[in-house]
């Protein structure tokens, strides 16, 4: 997936997110929940003395850096989703969520330095995770530490199953290769030619297509790009002469739109189906030159859901002179697991941590279950396409798919 043109947001320090009622009143819709949000389940604290004090949360994610734009998104879904899943109070049976902001700029480094920070100060909750390579260092932190770890918009599939304290809100890999693989069918005995840079972004998604998809009986090679080349020619010459069945392009370059004009006169979309990750729609007039051949997979976009959840991400963020965006979805649900988890567990991370294995809830793409064994979060994905609506590109949905259609393998130790 592209990176998106980026923007720098003015670093913010709320220490205590309260956040009051502007939507309309909503209450988190959970299937199987073994309670409400902003309800004690069996694990809340009884104490009087703490029963007042605040649940501490500290997200820690990219506030500046390459990926600043990305976590504005998740931090502007997590605030909606807050206000959702406490019905407007920002309060668990009286007691306020405080939530810490720190920057980790895309440095793991910069990450568990926070992250270690809040901890020391008594935090119990950490999310957020722009970056893969930022939440396979903050990861650990939760099991050495026994606090609870909601990884964001990182994709890696390392996350999953990496120990028992760490969940995510946000999509893997793994089910963004399988949403590309549903243009083709069945994989086995397809030929895919994976179209990247040769950079650790591109060798990564060879990686992931080659593990996915020729592990499901697919022959898949690649095309890697250096990231000086300045006549993309050759190389968009060679993915039409090889005419996959499919061609998956993962680009992360300022010259994308150089790259989609040379796929376009080399005639590699009369030869094979082409997808790529659909991003943020900063970018969309990146595509512009190839809008109707190109076909994406999608984690979350503009219009993809359709449910009280997501009416109600649309409604926040309105207020906010803000649509939906990628990763805004990853920020809400983030706010719908920890409000559960507080809920169910209150000061005792065990009880969060049981609370959350096996939970199944709505969030704005729509039903959500965190399987149990390994802490993946199976969720709908989805097909798309843009259009043309003559003032600018749109994404328009093609197909949902089902959670299970595109579940990751249960991740073992």
């Amino acid at each position: 997936m592209m990176l998106p043109l980026t923007t720098t947001p003015t670093t913010r320090n709320r220490w205590l997110l309260m956040v009051t009622a502007g939507l309309t009143a909503a209450v988190l819709t959970a299937c199987g929940a073994p309670g409400q949000p902003g309800t004690s389940g069996e694990g809340a604290s009884t104490d009087d003395e703490t029963s007042s004090e605040p649940f501490k949360v500290g997200l820690v994610y990219s506030q500046t850096g390459p990926l600043a734009t990305y976590g504005e998104h998740y931090m502007a879904g997590f605030e909606v989703g807050l206000d959702y899943a406490t019905d407007g109070t920002g309060e668990i049976d009286g007691r306020p969520i405080e939530v810490t902001e720190a920057d980790d700029a895309g440095d793991p480094a910069k990450a568990v330095s926070a992250a270690t920070d809040l901890i020391g100060q008594g935090y119990q909750v950490i999310a957020g995770s722009t970056a893969s390579g930022v939440a396979l260092q903050v990861a650990p932190l939760a099991e050495e530490n026994e606090i609870l770890f909601v990884s964001g918009p990182a994709a890696t599939d390392g996350v999953t199953g990496i120990n028992d304290y760490t969940f995510r809100s946000g999509r893997q890999t793994y089910q963004d290769i399988l949403t590309a693989a549903s243009y083709v069918g069945d994989p086995a005995g397809k030929a895919i030619t994976v179209f990247a840079q040769d950079s650790a972004f591109g060798q990564a998604n060879a990686a992931a297509v080659t593990a996915v998809l020729g592990g499901a009986g697919a022959t898949v090679s690649q095309i890697l790009v250096p990231p000086t080349a300045t006549d993309l020619t050759p190389f968009a010459l060679q993915a039409a002469d090889a005419s996959p069945d499919l061609l998956f392009v993962a680009w992360a370059g300022t010259n994308a739109t150089q790259m989609w004009q040379s796929l376009d006169q080399q005639g590699a979309f009369d030869a094979s189906t082409v997808v790529t990750g659909l991003d943020i729609t900063a970018t969309y007039p990146v595509f512009a030159p190839v809008v109707g051949e190109l076909q994406f997979l999608s984690h979350f976009f503009p219009g993809a859901g359709d449910n009280e959840a997501y009416a109600a991400l649309e409604a926040g963020l309105a207020e906010q002179d803000l649509l939906p965006e990628l990763f805004t979805n990853d920020g809400f649900v983030a706010a719908q697991m920890i409000v559960h988890a507080l809920s169910e567990g209150g000061d005792d991370v065990d009880a969060m941590v049981d609370a959350l294995e096996g939970w199944e809830f709505t969030g704005p793409k729509g039903a959500m279950t965190i399987r149990a064994e390994d802490h993946a979060t199976l969720q709908p994905m989805f097909t798309a396409k843009l259009v043309d609506d003559g003032d600018a590109l749109t994404a328009e949905l093609i197909d949902t798919l089902d959670p299970e259609a595109v579940a990751p393998p249960v991740a073992t130790p």
